[in-house]
């Protein structure tokens, strides 16, 4: 029983080596290898655009929740719904 057991351990741990050596290797190899760190001015773009992105999104929502909270029932009671 304890024979199979570490069978069993050895059998899980080979297949795990083996996954991970070949990570470099399927078809994401590339993208890995091409793959670098960015540039403290590209990290600052990227996270400036990302911000404006945020800020407008949060903008729509905002004038939507107004409109349903504020204008909608305005123009509800103007048409006696």
């Amino acid at each position: 029983m304890l024979d199979e057991f570490i069978k069993k351990a050895w059998d899980i741990q080979n297949a795990l080596e083996k996954r991970v050596k070949r990570i470099g290797k399927g078809k994401y190899g590339r993208v890995f290898k091409m793959a670098r760190h960015p540039e403290p001015e590209e990290y600052t773009k990227t996270a400036e655009i990302c911000g404006i992105g945020i800020f407008i999104i949060g903008f729509i929502g905002f004038l939507i929740m107004l409109i349903a909270t504020h204008l909608a029932p305005w123009i509800a009671e103007q048409l006696g719904i």
